[in-house]
Parts: C-alpha cells; structure tokens; sequence
C-alpha cells in the first residue's frame, strides 16, 4: 500500500479535472414525470450474457437470445425460428430445440414460447412493497406491462412471513403489442413481502416488451446524483466500471457526474481501455488525484466534491472492486426520492466470484459487543440459484438495518450538510459510524433490495491479520466511545483483550502489535485522527517489516522444508476445543508452553504446513512453527513462536486495555465534542490540501 501517488497537475482551484477527450455531449437532466406517474422499479434482463446471473432476473427455463439491437426484429427473429411465423396460430406451430426456454432478447424483454411459463419472483425483479410500505410516501403501485402474443400473466403477492398469495391474472391475445395497467395496495405489507409476476404462454409464443411497477406522485422531478469511485491501483476493475457505466444508456439520465477519486500508484488514465471509456462517459467523468487517504478520505472527497459543485441531489459511493448492476442507480435515487424524509440508501453485496451468493442482506451494530452482525432473521451468504426467492421466507421479512457499507450507498446532500463528511478513518468502521451518526441524528438506513453490486467477498481477504487490523482496532474504538450506550462500551474490552491474546497465542505477532498500536492511537484523542491520516500507512508499514510472520513469500519452495523433531504424541490430531471451558484450558496450555524456550531446530524448519481454512488460534498455539498461507492463495508466511515477545505483548496489552477503560468517560466526551470539526468540509478541505503538499 502506497500512500504517496505521483501528483497530476490540475487545471482549476483543486487536482481534479477532467480527462482529455473528444468533446460530448453535456449530462442530461431526467424528464419530468409525467401525469404525476413515477416508475419506481423496472423489469430487467441481465445487462450480460452470464448464466451464473440468469435466476436473479428470471425463475424458469431462459437463455439468452440473438440479442438484436432492434427490439422487433429481435422478437421476430425468434418467433420465425419458432412457429415460421410470428402471428401463425398455435394449431400450427412447428416446435424447435428451444422450445421449452424463453429467451432473452433484450436488456427489458423475454420471448416466452407456447408452453412455457417463466416467473419474476427474483432478486433483481420482484418489487420489494414492504419496503416502500414502510419508507416512502407511496401507498399505492400499479404494474405496467407491454405484451403481444397469447399469455396469461399472474400476478402474486407475498407476506412477510414468506407465504404467497396470488392475487390478480389476466389475458392477452393481441398480434400487436398491448399495455396492461394493474393497481394494487401497499397497505397488507407492514412487515415485509413482494409483489411479482408470472407469464404463461398457453396458446402461442408471448413477447413481453417491457414491465414496469410505477406510484402517482406529487415529486415531479428526479433527483440526480453524483456518483463517486474510490481506487488504490486497481485500475482494470475501476476501468471495467467506467465502460459498464457508459454502456448503461438511460440509466445516467440520474447521474450528473462521475468522480474517480483515483489514490494510486497504478493510474487509471494509464489502463489502455481508459481512453474509450473516457470517450464514451464524455463531460460526465472527472478524475481526481489524490494521495492515499483511504476509503474514508476518497469518499469524503466525493461527498466534498458533491457539495461544492451544488448540481446533486445526492453522492453515490462505490467501492472500485465491484460489478454494478446499473439499474440499482435508478432505483436507488427514486426510493430516496419519494421516501418520507432524507435518507441513505444503500445496496445489497452479491459474491463477485460466485455470483448467485447473496452475501450480505442487511446489518446492524451488535450493541454489547460492539461488532457488526447480520441484520436480525437475516443470513450472510444465501444462494439466490439453489434456494430463490420464492423458497426463502426469510427473504420477504423486511429487513431494518443501521448502516449499509459503501461498496454502494447513496446518501442525500442534504443529510451531508447536516451531519457532515466521513471522520478521517482512512479505512474500516467510517460506514458503520457514518450510519450510525445518521440515526443518530434521526436519518434511517435502508438497503434496498433491487440495488446491489458483486463485491470480492471477505473470506478472500485477510482483513483481520494485515495492516487492516489496526484500522479495524482502532475505528472500533473511537465508535464504540461515540455511541455505545454501555458503560466502557460494555463487553467490547473484555473481547478486544482476548483476541489480542489469541494473535499473540497463535504467533501472528504483527498484528497484536498493530491492534497495540491502535489502542495507543485511540487514547490520544481525536486531534490526531486527521493529521495521521496521511501519515500512517507508512508507519504501519515500517512496524510490519520487522515481523516475520508478517512476510510472505509467492512460493512454498521459497521455505525451509517441513520436518518435525519429534512426532505428535501417540499420533494424534489436533482436535478443536468441544467448549467454553475447553478453550480456556486451551489457552492457558498455550500460555504456559511460552515459558518453554524454542529450540534451534523450528527455527530452520517449520513443523507443519497450516492452509488458510485451519489457521485458528488454537491449533497454531501448538506449534513452536509453522508455514501459513494467505485468504486468497497467493503467498505464505513462516509464523515462529516468541516467546519474550509474547509476554511482551500480553503485559503492554493488559496495561493498555485497563487504561482505555479507565479514561473511557473523559474519551468520550472528547471524541463527541470533536465530532462537529472531525467531519467538517473546512478540516477535510485543509487536510486534502495537506496530503497534495506531501505527494
């Protein structure tokens, strides 16, 4: 991690400017509603030909059609290699090899051939009513469909106990296309529940040209937003975006501007797909240079950005590792729009890598322990493809969450002036306390189902044993004494003690000295959170280099071979503890076997090869060394018990713990009486300067 990025000069009064490139067209501004009618969430086809995706969008036998770019053609294309004939009766109809898959024709529309029944009771298509029942000022929905063919469409409805009902179902039978208007009440779904739709093809082939769930309003005109992107030399996937987001048509009819806030070493201007995304976004994209301040400096950069330029509704924030799914923007500003007050409204995380995965649903603060968890009744990691919608009622419970990570959250300007930018966190705990300072300040967080993107999941990272551990330590901290409502923040010393233990049992040195680190930073006070913020990745850096459990190498052939001195005592395993009492006996064998000196032979060979899954603190503690790889495969480190160090450690980390809960009180009057300036554009627009001084 680099926090020095090589500066760009800028044009105007800050580093920002806009790249060379042909000149474009100026950003839209989205159409007035007409008649007072407001499409809230529109029926769409994935935006790529990616069948690990397809039962998001669509319940039943589909593939992907010819794709055409004229919508009739396409259609008729389809229908001719079906029936011979678009309007040929169904007495008549000759069958293909496809013909019992509907197939996907475009980015809104689907031909469903006779005999087919397709349903968009998923993730990406359902409307999610309990949601709009409990946060906006609409009380009423009507469906909109185009169709033409013989179909029958049923319309259903769910509870928030996950029962369904249906409710409504009509016919057509029109060679020409024909709209269907259905209104239906918001009122039944206080706790949750969908609206949703089936069609059938019962006579002959169905095209559905477009579906659409829309409200009477009295807001006539559309928010816009301004949607930034925070990178760290990751410029093929933020490059990846830009084109996506160029290629997403109407969709940017919501977006006044495309702020990369680019913090690297390894431009996104130097990607050789940049020029042509570029091209494409026009006047619409903006890079900023800046050094390294992290996620909360580049998207307090864009929250500044967004104020100063007054042109926004709201800032929408995006991670840079992510895949949008682009109509989440539009669905995102609408349900801000017409919902009862300001609000921040984020977007779902979908598993990058395995991309049915559902990863995160909704989360909250656990209060006692001070940690995020799922949000209540919600699961993490839930498989859209194997257990959809449809068969998961947990999924029609709504879900009340009390901040939305910023891999996608679109927060109003006007919850900006009032509450302010991110605190200087530079990464880990500014979106849980940035939700948390919102309600605080009586602003709700909702994620909104419909809006999400693919994010690489946790379980690729070592968020917890890297230089992130400070971070985590340390944001913990100073959020827990702005908002715990427990005494000393309740149970979360106690906890952070014992997984400063645990590292410590399980070699992993480095990050018990980070975690050390963290809480000496915490007891400072807060006038050090803005000037460390560009300072700091240096120093953890440095203290990282001295460890040696903190240097892996690509190649296991890179270490000594694996050799024990002696075999494990009458051959057996190490078996995890089966209980509470189990575990503190652990750790106290483990602590005791710190009194015994290393000897020179796990010096030169480790004793086991420990992979990523395995490496718990307990099984580690009972090696003198061990080869252990990393989250995401591609390198390992060679962990050597210390024990001088680990008494070291376990002494500064008892002293500094009691400490941190003897001035717990007057840090948190301190903390929350610094709050106001932490998080003001003043002290932001000073330490952006700053940190362009320092490059």
């Amino acid at each position: 991690m680099t926090e020095q990025p090589t500066e760009t000069k800028a044009p105007a009064k800050t580093e920002a400017r806009t790249p060379a490139k042909p000149k474009a067209k100026s950003p839209a501004k989205p159409p007035a509603v007409d008649d007072g009618l407001r499409v809230l969430h529109r029926v769409v086809m994935p935006a790529e030909r990616d069948l690990d995706v397809l039962r998001l969008y669509v319940d039943g036998n589909a593939v992907f059609g010819r794709r055409a770019a004229d919508l009739d053609s396409a259609a008729e294309q389809v229908l001719a290699e079906q029936d011979g004939d678009a309007v040929r009766a169904a007495s008549s109809f000759k069958p293909s090899s496809k013909e019992d898959s509907a197939e996907i024709i475009g980015r809104r529309s689907i031909v469903v051939p006779s005999g087919v029944r397709v349903s968009f009771c998923t993730y990406f298509n359902a409307f999610p009513a309990g949601y709009w029942r409990r946060w906006s000022t609409v009380d009423e929905v009507r469906l909109r469909l185009r169709v033409r063919g013989e179909a029958t469409i049923l319309i259903y409805r769910s509870t928030g106990k996950g029962h369904l009902e249906r409710i409504k179902s009509l016919h057509v039978d029109s060679d020409t296309p024909v709209e269907e208007t259905v209104d239906l009440p918001l009122a039944p779904f206080i706790d949750g529940g969908w609206y949703w739709f089936d069609i059938i093809a019962d006579g002959r082939t169905a095209v559905l040209e477009s579906a659409e769930w829309c409200a009477v309003t009295e807001r006539t005109t559309p928010g816009t937003a301004t949607l930034g992107i925070t990178t760290f030399n990751r410029p093929k996937f933020c490059v990846e975006q830009l084109t996506a987001l160029a290629a997403a048509g109407d969709v940017l009819d919501a977006v006044d501007e495309i702020l990369v806030v680019d913090q690297g070493t390894d431009r996104v201007e130097d990607h050789p797909d940049f020029p042509a995304a570029a091209a494409a976004l026009g006047d619409r994209l903006r890079i900023i240079d800046q050094a390294n301040l992290g996620g909360s400096g580049g998207f307090a950069r864009v929250m500044h950005e967004t104020v100063e330029s007054g042109r926004s509704t709201y800032a929408l924030l995006l991670d840079d590792d992510v895949i949008l799914e682009p109509e989440g923007i539009l669905r995102s500003v609408t349900f801000a729009d017409l919902a009862r007050g300001p609000m921040i409204v984020g977007g779902h995380m979908l598993d990058l890598y395995n991309r049915s995965i559902l990863h995160v649903f909704g989360e909250t603060v656990a209060r006692y322990r001070w940690w995020m968890v799922p949000a209540p009744h919600t699961h993490m990691g839930h498989d859209l493809a194997a257990h959809p919608l449809r068969h998961t009622p947990w999924l029609h419970r709504r879900a009340d969450v009390e901040y939305n990570a910023w891999w996608m959250c679109l927060i109003p300007v006007e919850v900006i002036n009032k509450i302010g930018l991110s605190l200087p966190f530079f990464i880990k705990w500014d979106d849980i306390e940035y939700g948390l300072r919102a309600k605080a300040a009586g602003i709700p967080t909702v994620s909104l189902p419909g809006a999400a993107v693919w994010h690489v999941p946790w379980h690729s990272k070592d968020v917890m044993t890297d230089w992130q551990s400070y971070f985590t330590e340390r944001n913990r901290i100073i959020t827990a004494l702005l908002y715990s409502p427990y005494e000393r923040g309740g149970n979360m010393l106690k906890e952070s003690l014992f997984i400063t233990i645990k590292h410590a049992l399980a070699m992993q040195y480095s990050t018990a000295e980070l975690m050390l680190m963290a809480i000496e930073d915490a007891l400072k006070g807060p006038d050090d959170l803005h000037p460390s913020i560009i300072t700091k990745m240096g120093e953890l850096r440095e203290l990282r280099s001295r460890f040696v459990d903190a240097q892996a190498k690509p190649d296991l052939d890179e270490f000594p071979a694996v050799r024990r001195r002696k075999p494990p005592r009458k051959g057996r395993d190490v078996v995890p503890p089966r209980n509470r009492r189990a575990m503190i006996q652990t750790a106290l064998l483990g602590a005791a076997r710190q009194v015994k000196p290393v000897g020179s032979f796990p010096k030169t060979h480790p004793e086991a090869l420990v992979p990523h899954v395995d490496q718990t603190w307990w099984l580690l503690t009972k090696f003198n060394s061990a080869l252990v790889s990393s989250a995401d495969g591609t390198k390992v480190a060679w962990y050597q018990r210390d024990p001088q160090r680990f008494w070291s450690l376990i002494r500064r980390a008892s002293a500094l713990h009691a400490r941190l809960g003897k001035d717990w009180e007057d840090l948190s009057r301190r903390y929350k009486a610094a709050l106001p300036v932490l998080t003001s554009q003043d002290e932001w627009r000073e330490t952006f300067d700053k940190a362009r001084q320092q490059r």
